[in-house]
């Protein structure tokens, strides 16, 4: 499965997306800090499965729809921060997609993220991710899962990556800077998390009209050994 997560900066990147799915032959991509009016509903093979309607910084998500039938879609008002409190509404930070392989008959969790800003505490921000990853189970337990997105995370990321762990989950992160708005300050912002699923290497995508750059993943799932049973 191959997934693009992009931080389009307040829309101002919208105009990429078409040229995004049908270069790098996306099966998912997920959006965040999207306006979700401006959305088309199809991007060349992709269909919108859905968008957040109440948050000024949305997310959304289109599918390959000849691949991935929709089942099931949600979205989740997580912890909130200070800066969701004083610039409400600002607290649906996840939108969660259950889809079905319509080859296989697979069923695979998909999300998009976008924790707090920086101004809030990692400590918050790692409830943030703990409640995103209960959404997702809650809508298909068991189910195989990838979140992506805006971690707003870019220090003491090893402290996040024992929890997880813990947890039963991989992190997975760039190995260039995700964000790139000062001359100054550059950081690994945007993340992958995962549960039965593979992914070997997440790509960095050419600078656009965001101050963030685009992640690329190709995310398998992991076969259980029929003989460990």
């Amino acid at each position: 499965m191959r997934i693009v997560s992009y931080n389009l900066r307040k829309h101002a990147a919208g105009h990429e997306l078409a040229d995004i799915a049908q270069t790098y032959d996306v099966d998912a991509l997920c959006l965040q800090e999207c306006d979700s009016e401006a959305l088309p509903h199809e991007l060349h093979h992709l269909r919108l499965a859905d968008a957040t309607r109440a948050n000024r910084l949305g997310l959304a998500m289109y599918v390959r729809d000849e691949r991935y039938e929709v089942l099931d879609t949600q979205v989740f008002a997580v912890n909130k921060s200070l800066h969701d409190r004083v610039l409400a509404p600002a607290n649906e930070r996840l939108l969660a997609a259950l889809l079905r392989d319509r080859d296989n008959g697979e069923r695979v969790l998909v999300g998009s993220f976008h924790a707090a800003p920086l101004t809030a505490s990692n400590s918050l921000r790692r409830k943030q991710i703990a409640a995103a990853h209960d959404g997702m189970r809650s809508l298909a337990p068991d189910t195989p899962a990838i979140m992506v997105g805006d971690f707003n995370y870019p220090w003491f990321i090893s402290g996040l990556e024992r929890r997880l762990t813990t947890a039963g989950y991989t992190l997975n992160r760039t190995d260039e800077p995700t964000y790139l708005r000062y001359k100054y300050f550059t950081g690994y912002f945007d993340f992958v998390t995962s549960t039965g699923f593979e992914v070997q290497h997440v790509d960095v995508l050419p600078a656009g009209a965001s101050d963030h750059r685009a992640i690329r993943l190709d995310a398998q799932r992991v076969v259980p050994d029929e003989r460990a049973a």
